[in-house]
């Protein structure tokens, strides 16, 4: 591992500290609730970004970002967690289309796929959701079965996809469709970008036991895709999918990791304020060792992280060993918030009030578990891709 930070780092990070506090929005972000208000708000802060030149650090100038190294990236992400800024990372609308949709396009996209999608991406005109899961095709996504037959120069697409984030307030979609239904399993699968407003997609919000309706099933009824819109190539897609999810559990949820440090930090101040017994919670020593401990893993991550951008500065697409960082910092995620629950006790069951946000994040983080690939499929890429350990049955 080589991460180093250099004078001009350092001089860029001050630059990152300073625009952000002259900068950072002052009035509250809308519940989840409402997420067309959630919609205006995250993508005009992504307008502002964009305008200022923070948005796309990381991507190519010839794709409209500015072409900083990945270790730029990570201080704009430390410096964005510490200025306590608007949600980022999978919390804002944005996010797909920043973490996910982007890069594939970036990767795999022809020159005029480019140029019509990843302005409205990084200037935050346009949002973007995912169709890859379906219902017995979530963890083995190989098995999908939205069919996606042609017709001329489109695609008619019939199916069902499930878990899809924000579809309801999304523009664009990256779809998995099954193109040949005769060809093996990884085979016959085509990437495509799905405009939501073409004619036959229906949309249903999922309420989640947070009480909130961010996921959605989508239906999709004899909806026409033009095969222009097709990416990595027609029958090509499981190959396109695996850049989207190289992405997604390589590199997408840095932003997330880091702020994991400063929900320690949280974490410290709620034990400082929470009483047991007459004394501070922070004063009884299991409670300062399970703290301790928290901290050290945090770290821990950070060293991972650091890592995984180091690695993934080398080379174009991030490697297997980011399932390794993904799956630790789901499940650090999940013990965290399970920690801050069992300080409040029996404040943690009232879902309003002054830790409303921190009983949200916990009901939300199981499903940390789940998202980018469950935590079986996670260990699985370790114990096959990176260990070398013969095939899972």
């Amino acid at each position: 591992m080589n991460i180093q930070f250099s004078p001009d780092d350092q001089l860029f990070r001050e630059d990152v500290r300073q625009w952000l506090a002259d900068n950072r929005p002052r009035e509250q972000r809308p519940s989840v609730a409402d997420l067309a208000a959630c919609r205006e708000h995250d993508t005009a802060w992504q307008k502002t970004l964009f305008d200022a030149g923070w948005a796309g650090i990381a991507w190519p100038e010839a794709c409209g970002g500015r072409g900083l190294s990945l270790t730029r990236q990570l201080i704009w992400y430390e410096e964005y967690a510490a200025a306590d800024v608007p949600p980022g990372g999978w919390k804002s609308v944005c996010f797909v289309g920043l973490a996910h949709a982007g890069p594939t396009l970036i990767a795999c996209g022809e020159d005029n796929h480019k140029a019509e999608h990843l302005p409205k991406i990084l200037d935050g005109s346009a949002v973007w959701c995912q169709g890859f899961s379906e219902p017995g095709a979530g963890s083995d996504l190989a098995s999908l079965r939205t069919r996606g037959e042609i017709d001329g120069d489109h695609l008619v697409i019939n199916g069902q996809k499930l878990w899809t984030s924000y579809a309801d307030v999304a523009d664009f979609q990256e779809l998995l469709v099954r193109t040949d239904p005769d060809a093996q399993k990884h085979r016959g699968i085509t990437w495509v970008v799905c405009d939501m407003k073409t004619p036959g997609i229906t949309i249903r919000p999922i309420r989640n036991m947070a009480g909130e309706s961010e996921f959605c099933e989508v239906f999709y009824d004899d909806v026409r895709i033009p095969l222009s819109q097709v990416i990595g190539g027609l029958n090509n897609g499981w190959r396109t999918a695996m850049s989207t999810l190289s992405f997604e559990r390589g590199t997408a949820f840095i932003a997330d990791q880091v702020e994991l440090e400063h929900d320690v930090v949280k974490m410290e101040q709620l034990a400082r304020e929470v009483h047991i017994g007459g004394r501070a919670a922070i004063a009884h020593d299991e409670i300062a060792e399970r703290l301790a401990g928290l901290k050290a893993e945090v770290i821990a991550l950070k060293a991972m992280t650091y890592m995984s951008i180091s690695r993934n500065s080398n080379q174009d697409l991030p490697g297997p060993e980011g399932s390794i960082v993904r799956l630790f910092f789901a499940k650090l995620s999940q013990r965290i918030s399970h920690f801050g629950m069992e300080l409040l006790g029996a404040d943690g069951l009232v879902y309003q009030g002054k830790h409303e946000e921190l009983v949200r994040t916990y009901l939300f983080r199981y499903a940390d578990t789940i998202a980018a690939g469950t935590e079986q499929i996670q260990r699985s890429i370790i114990g096959e891709r990176v260990l070398g350990l013969p095939k899972s049955r």
